[in-house]
């Protein structure tokens, strides 16, 4: 995770020297464009500028600027596929990567989207730039970019335990074995000790009951000594009377 976060940070610094070029960016589509006989339409997809660069670039600026923004838009679309391995995600995170990797398909339609404030990208244009050519080629790399913080942000609100092992590929559980034990070791106490205190108790009782028979056997003997008339009153020598 860690990882991902410092290429997400090392992205944003190239994109912060790209964003102070952005007039020689436009000013490079602008010339491979006229070389291509493509001035009617807006530049739509990632595929389009490679194809400005390798077919249509007569200069070492230009090709230096239009170079700069495809490597910005393959690290970022590396980075998305790394960050699949890194967590697990749910359906939240799961979407927004999904979304990031849609837009930084070479095929895909960007004409249509725009950063937002904070971003003034599209400011910097001007009215008919904006609206009818490369309104949507300048939005591609902030967009993305608010997308991989937004998917950062979500993550390391999710439980420890959605991160996969990255040797195993297994999904690591906050509570380890060493843990479990000592549940497994009282529950295998607990039947030893209501043995223990059941052999307890019925030694006890069997001492009670062998008190109690002493105790019936000496009152039986009294009974029949006293009932055959041998023992009544106290004794006394006999030849000896009062």
């Amino acid at each position: 995770m860690n990882e991902a976060k410092e290429a997400l940070r090392n992205i944003e610094q190239n994109y912060k020297l790209f964003l102070q070029q952005q007039f020689t960016f436009i000013g490079a589509l602008q010339h491979t464009r006229e070389n291509a006989h493509d001035m009617i339409g807006p530049v739509a997809s990632i595929s389009q500028v490679q194809s400005y660069m390798d077919h249509h670039c007569n200069n070492s600026t230009d090709r230096r600027i239009l170079s700069m923004f495809l490597n910005i838009c393959n690290d970022l679309s590396k980075l998305c596929h790394k960050l699949e391995t890194v967590h697990s995600g749910n359906n939240i995170t799961n979407g927004i990567l999904e979304r990031c990797k849609t837009l930084l398909s070479h095929s895909n339609d960007l004409s249509a989207i725009r950063a937002k404030y904070p971003h003034d990208v599209v400011n910097h244009l001007s009215c008919d730039e904006a609206k009818n050519h490369y309104g949507g080629v300048v939005s591609l790399i902030p967009i993305v970019l608010d997308g991989m913080k937004e998917w950062v942000a979500h993550t390391e609100k999710l439980p420890r335990r959605a991160l996969y092992n990255v040797s195993g590929g297994s999904a690591v559980s906050e509570k380890g074995a060493p843990q479990d034990a000592p549940a497994g070791a009282a529950i295998s106490q607990t039947p030893r000790s209501v043995h223990l205190e059941a052999q307890v108790s019925t030694s006890d009782k069997d001492n009670v009951q062998v008190q109690e028979s002493g105790h019936v056997r000496k009152k039986n003997l009294n009974d029949t000594e006293n009932h055959s008339g041998k023992l009544k009153g106290p004794w006394k020598p006999p030849g000896r009377h009062a």
